[in-house]
Protein backbone atom coordinates (compact mmCIF):
# COMPACT_ATOMS: atom_id res chain seq x y z
CA UNK A 1 0.00 0.00 0.00
CA UNK A 2 1.00 3.43 -0.64
CA UNK A 3 0.48 6.23 1.67
CA UNK A 4 3.27 9.36 0.35
CA UNK A 5 3.60 10.62 -2.44
CA UNK A 6 7.60 9.40 -2.51
CA UNK A 7 6.15 5.97 -2.03
CA UNK A 8 4.04 6.46 -4.88
CA UNK A 9 7.47 7.81 -7.01
CA UNK A 10 9.20 5.26 -6.47
CA UNK A 11 6.85 2.57 -7.15
CA UNK A 12 6.49 4.51 -10.60
CA UNK A 13 10.34 4.33 -11.26
CA UNK A 14 10.68 0.71 -10.02
CA UNK A 15 7.80 -0.40 -12.61
CA UNK A 16 9.06 1.73 -15.47
CA UNK A 17 12.37 0.23 -14.89
CA UNK A 18 10.82 -3.37 -14.23
CA UNK A 19 9.50 -2.40 -17.77
CA UNK A 20 12.80 -1.60 -19.24
CA UNK A 21 11.97 1.53 -20.01
CA UNK A 22 13.91 4.62 -20.19
CA UNK A 23 12.31 7.96 -18.71
CA UNK A 24 12.29 9.53 -22.17
CA UNK A 25 10.21 6.45 -23.39
CA UNK A 26 7.76 6.62 -20.71
CA UNK A 27 7.83 9.80 -20.98
CA UNK A 28 6.66 9.92 -24.54
CA UNK A 29 4.55 7.10 -24.22
CA UNK A 30 2.14 9.09 -21.50
CA UNK A 31 2.73 12.27 -23.26
CA UNK A 32 4.26 14.18 -20.55
CA UNK A 33 7.70 16.07 -20.21
CA UNK A 34 10.85 13.79 -19.26
CA UNK A 35 11.63 16.31 -16.94
CA UNK A 36 8.23 16.18 -15.22
CA UNK A 37 8.28 12.31 -15.00
CA UNK A 38 11.88 12.73 -13.04
CA UNK A 39 10.22 15.22 -10.29
CA UNK A 40 7.09 12.89 -10.22
CA UNK A 41 9.63 9.94 -9.52
CA UNK A 42 11.76 11.65 -6.72
CA UNK A 43 8.85 13.37 -5.23
CA UNK A 44 9.91 16.66 -6.00
CA UNK A 45 6.66 17.16 -7.94
CA UNK A 46 4.07 16.43 -5.25
CA UNK A 47 1.11 18.67 -6.44
CA UNK A 48 1.91 17.05 -9.43
CA UNK A 49 -1.56 17.06 -12.17
CA UNK A 50 -3.87 13.62 -11.70
CA UNK A 51 -4.74 13.33 -15.15
CA UNK A 52 -0.95 13.09 -16.22
CA UNK A 53 -0.29 10.88 -13.21
CA UNK A 54 -2.74 8.53 -14.24
CA UNK A 55 -1.33 8.94 -17.66
CA UNK A 56 1.87 7.47 -16.36
CA UNK A 57 0.10 4.84 -14.61
CA UNK A 58 -1.72 3.32 -17.70
CA UNK A 59 1.29 3.72 -19.99
CA UNK A 60 2.94 1.24 -17.80
CA UNK A 61 -0.26 -0.90 -17.65
CA UNK A 62 -1.41 0.18 -14.28
CA UNK A 63 -3.89 0.74 -12.46
CA UNK A 64 -4.78 2.70 -9.07
CA UNK A 65 -7.22 0.61 -6.46
CA UNK A 66 -8.69 2.26 -3.66
CA UNK A 67 -9.37 0.63 -0.50
CA UNK A 68 -9.08 1.69 3.47
CA UNK A 69 -5.66 2.59 4.89
CA UNK A 70 -5.00 0.15 7.93
CA UNK A 71 -4.81 3.05 10.67
CA UNK A 72 -4.19 6.99 9.95
CA UNK A 73 -0.57 7.79 9.27
CA UNK A 74 -1.48 11.00 11.17
CA UNK A 75 -3.23 12.13 14.41
CA UNK A 76 -5.04 15.97 15.05
CA UNK A 77 -2.07 18.00 15.55
CA UNK A 78 -0.10 16.42 12.49
CA UNK A 79 -1.00 17.98 8.68
CA UNK A 80 -1.37 14.48 6.93
CA UNK A 81 -0.05 16.65 3.53
CA UNK A 82 3.47 18.11 5.26
CA UNK A 83 5.22 15.80 3.05
CA UNK A 84 3.59 16.92 -0.08
CA UNK A 85 3.97 20.27 0.10
CA UNK A 86 7.00 20.52 2.56
CA UNK A 87 7.55 23.16 5.25
CA UNK A 88 5.02 26.25 4.41
CA UNK A 89 5.95 28.51 7.75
Amino acid sequence: MLTTVRELGAALRDARRASGLSQEALAERAGVSRPWLSRLETAANPGAELRKVLDVLTALGLAVKLGPSPKPAFDDDTDPFADMFGDQT
